[in-house]
């Protein structure tokens, strides 16, 4: 009998860019494509992170084989949030599991149907992802014993609300994307007796080098006028503050005054804080898989700017795209990345970013060897074709054991 596996995230669709529901799809589509097995998806009906308002219909639809059930939501993210939110992580060891339960109800979204059909769901395994929302908080409980976590954990304060360990604590089966976010779990949760596995995310090639990838990487410097300067890469779905983008743009600034030149910014990506107005810096907005590819392959480096990543699949797209990377010091996730394959440099402040990006641009040797340790590194880690493989083995464990137990 074919596996049966129910993937339950907030969002779901092929206009989900980048994050956890973007990752879901990618294994969900792949355990069809590569293992023939059922897989559903158990989702609601939004698609902006930020308000979780209805943007698809209600009801069942086939994606690229995946059979997808969308149910409405009573609630998306309450106005009251982010006052609420911001008073309540303030003082975390106050937090009551009231408290951090009310919390949950107004991050949303909010939908009693979902939760319904989280239960009823005859799947062999239900797979959440990722920790930090309701349907998690809410379903995962329900299905306990065949309940595998994606948490996408990262060192935020939310993850020390008193919701979370007993979410993470009666999972069946836990599966992380970086060494450092298991050791992570290990500290904040008693996990450490649960069968769990380091997977990773799996990346696709980068469009083959040649006259067409040449022509469309012409496109979009000309698009964003950049004619054949240099220029640094910061791609991700929301650029804020939060995200480091400011302080990434004031490193920016500073290097200008100090290192008068020719080198550009372009920040892609919806921008939520707008960077005050500079020559150099360049807005393209969100971009499409093309166009990232081509910024990726056209410049001197990609920076990671973020301080708060589970993984960063687009650190791991811009080794396979030939881009030198950077990446914020304080980021678990990204520094393992760079540590571990020694690809990346890594800074902390001012004077760090300056000293990295001044050894990008004054040994083009030293950039073509982070390149080639970080392809390397990829190559050896993920690639969809053994990453999945790994996967559904671990998965079919996860099924296997809990059949023994029953």
């Amino acid at each position: 009998m074919a596996m049966k596996v129910a993937y339950v995230v907030p969002r779901y669709g092929l206009e989900v860019v980048g994050g956890a529901e973007s990752a879901a799809r990618n294994l969900a589509e792949r355990l069809v494509a590569a293992k023939g097995w059922q897989v559903e998806v158990l989702t609601t009906c939004a698609l902006d992170a930020l308000t979780w308002a209805p943007h698809y219909e209600p009801g069942t639809v086939d994606i690229n084989g995946v059979t997808v059930h969308r149910f409405a939501s009573e609630a998306g993210r309450d106005e009251g949030f982010h006052p609420y939110s911001g008073s309540l992580l303030a003082d975390l060891p106050a937090v009551t599991t009231e408290q951090a339960e009310h919390w949950i109800d107004l991050q949303g979204p909010v939908s009693s149907a979902l939760i319904d059909a989280i239960a009823a769901s005859p799947a062999h395994l239900a797979v959440f992802y990722p920790y930090l929302y309701h349907p998690p908080v809410r379903g995962l409980p329900l299905v306990a014993d065949r309940a595998v976590f994606h948490p996408a954990l990262h060192d935020e304060p939310p993850a020390r609300l008193p919701v979370f360990p007993p979410v993470f604590e009666s999972a069946a089966a836990l599966v992380f994307q970086t060494y450092g976010e298991r050791a992570l779990a290990h500290r904040l949760y008693r996990v450490g007796a649960i069968p769990q596995i380091v997977l990773g995310l799996g990346v696709d090639e980068a469009p083959a080098a040649g006259p067409g990838q040449q022509a469309a990487v012409a496109s979009i410097r000309q698009r964003l006028g950049l004619g054949d300067r240099p220029y640094l890469v910061s791609l991700a779905r929301y650029l804020d503050h939060h995200k480091g983008t400011a302080e990434l743009w004031e490193h920016f600034r500073e290097y200008k005054r100090r290192r008068p030149g020719p080198l550009a910014l372009v920040l892609a990506g919806q921008i939520v804080d707008e960077p005050a107005p500079h020559p150099d810096i360049i807005s393209a907005g969100p971009v499409s898989e093309e166009d990232k590819w081509s910024l990726l392959q056209g410049s001197t480096a990609l920076v990671s700017a973020s301080p708060f990543e589970a993984f960063s699949l687009i650190v791991i797209e811009g080794w396979t795209a030939g881009s030198a990377v950077m990446v914020n010091g304080r980021c678990e996730a990204t520094t393992e990345h760079a540590d571990r394959s020694g690809g990346g440099l890594a800074y902390v402040d001012y004077p760090s970013f300056e000293a990295a990006l001044d050894r990008l641009q004054a040994e083009p040797g030293l950039r073509h060897e982070l390149v080639e340790r970080g392809r390397a590194y990829v190559q050896a880690n993920f690639r969809w074709d053994g990453l999945i493989q790994r996967y559904a083995s671990f998965l079919e464990s996860v099924r296997d054991r809990r059949k023994v137990s029953a």
